[in-house]
């Protein structure tokens, strides 16, 4: 039997031209791939034989494209730029300040960097190493540091410019690196011995912390199907076993580039989403889903889960507690579920389930179940696999209770009986070109403003697409 190896190539920042991730799938079509899949950190992961493994390395030469083979030396900085435009636009944030930090780093960071607009949720703030949070002040970034293979964070106490994140991060990286037995899998380590030792080697511009960094409450948007923002679609492609279809990936990057669709975005929910597309292109994606059989449209509760990479113990799992979750008909708005099988994976969410070398597990949850709380209170240890749904109801039932008693979360709660509905249950479909009315979104072709329910739209209403009536709009069932 021929051994498999696994290939990882970082596409930093989550993104990657249309052109370029047509190269990867061809060299590892021909290397014998048959699918790829992404990973937590937005990186690219496929399988080969070790027969073809000196081919693979020629490809990758030529094309100069750098990978990994069966390991994770170098992680991908991730970012939130995958929300620009269609989860974030309250900020000065925009896409040309995120390419320009990615394009100022010339080296191959050893630890985990985050790059995070602090208006979104989707992509979360404290998984990295280094994590630069965006401030108030146009171009600053607070920076939290967590200390390798620790759950010690440290916020430096000055804003970092953008054009200095690169800089910033290697200079801090070569520090611990070199002062493994200070900082480097050390609970304690001193901060301060850290900023002092750090400072003498920073001459760049900062701000000082005005107000200390504040978070929005955790809300996870509904990231597959086609979604209108501005003019254009968007669409988000989630697939249940991780694994995306090379065949299909080829035909959605020529379609990308014959319609001028600059680059596609992989998301730390292991999803692919594909912006700017345009009202006429709508029908050529749709008929490439059906083409390729591809279901766009999951149940709420089975998006909010994080799993390892490349844990076929952890997706097994996965797939078993969304299924009794299912049949149990359970609410799960705003909260998010990681399975670790591993020790410090760094994945982070409201509820952690904990996997033990004994076969049992131990139930976890952050403070006020926010996934982006860096402390986190142990529910309940030993749990047998047989009874971990009964136990994560009675999690849920807890963090309801506390929203309820809670006079912060009332305006969220109020929130969610106008969004959270849409989001499920009240998103309608156009039978003749399946287009959806998401009421989260609205409908900005028909002047509709977002948080409108479907039955409050008059009946001269008609589809953004197609033109057909409101009466060919029919109910999505999950």
């Amino acid at each position: 039997m021929s051994t498999q190896h696994v290939i990882k190539i970082n596409l930093p920042g989550g993104y990657v031209s249309a052109g370029d991730l047509y190269e990867m799938l061809v060299i590892a079509e021909e290397a014998g791939a048959v699918d790829v899949r992404f990973g937590n950190r937005q990186q690219l992961y496929f399988t080969v034989d070790a027969a073809m493994l000196e081919s693979l390395e020629t490809d990758m030469l030529r094309a100069g494209t750098d990978y990994e083979l069966d390991a994770d030396e170098y992680p991908n900085i991730i970012s939130s730029y995958v929300c620009d435009s269609v989860f974030s636009q309250d900020s000065w944030l925009r896409e040309g300040v995120y390419r320009d930090i990615f394009d100022l780093f010339n080296y191959k960071p050893c630890l985990k960097i985050n790059v995070v607009d602090r208006h979104q949720t989707f992509v979360p703030f404290f998984s990295g190493n280094f994590n630069f949070i965006s401030s108030e002040v146009s171009n600053y970034w607070y920076w939290h540091i967590r200390f390798p293979k620790t759950s010690k964070f440290y916020c430096w106490p000055a804003l970092i410019y953008s054009e200095d994140i690169p800089l910033v991060s290697q200079l801090a990286e070569k520090l611990i690196q070199q002062h493994k037995g200070l900082f480097y899998d050390k609970p304690y380590a001193d901060e301060q011995l850290f900023y002092q030792m750090l400072s003498k080697h920073l001459d760049v511009s900062t701000q000082p912390i005005a107000e200390p960094l504040q978070l929005p409450e955790f809300y996870l948007p509904y990231y597959e199907g086609f979604n209108q923002y501005t003019n254009k679609y968007w669409l988000g492609i989630y697939r249940r076993n991780e694994l995306f279809d090379i065949s299909f990936l080829k035909e959605a990057c020529s379609l990308c580039i014959q319609s001028r669709i600059g680059q596609l975005y992989t998301t730390p929910w292991k999803s692919l989403i594909i912006k700017g597309i345009e009202t006429v292109q709508r029908a050529d994606w749709g008929l490439l889903l059906d083409k390729y059989r591809l279901n766009i449209r999951h149940a709420s509760n089975e998006l909010n889960w994080q799993v390892e990479d490349l844990s076929a113990e952890g997706l097994a799992l996965k797939r078993q507690l969304v299924r009794e979750f299912e049949e149990a008909d359970l609410r799960t708005y705003r909260m998010s579920f990681v399975i670790k099988t591993r020790p410090k994976t760094g994945l982070m969410g409201s509820v952690i389930i904990k996997a033990h070398p004994s076969g049992t597990f131990e139930l976890l949850h952050t403070l006020n179940f926010n996934p982006n709380s860096k402390d986190y209170t142990s529910h309940k240890k030993k749990v047998k696999r047989n009874v971990l749904t009964a136990e994560l109801i009675k999690l849920c039932d807890i963090f309801y209770d506390v929203a309820l008693n809670s006079k912060s979360n009332v305006a969220a709660a109020q929130d969610d009986q106008e969004f959270d509905t849409g989001l499920t249950s009240d998103i309608y479909s156009c039978r003749h070109c399946k287009t959806y009315y998401d009421p989260h979104y609205g409908d900005e072709f028909n002047n509709i403003p977002a948080g409108t329910r479907f039955d409050q739209i008059t009946d001269a209403y008609i589809c953004s697409v197609c033109s057909a009536t409101k009466s060919s709009f029919m109910k999505i069932e999950f």
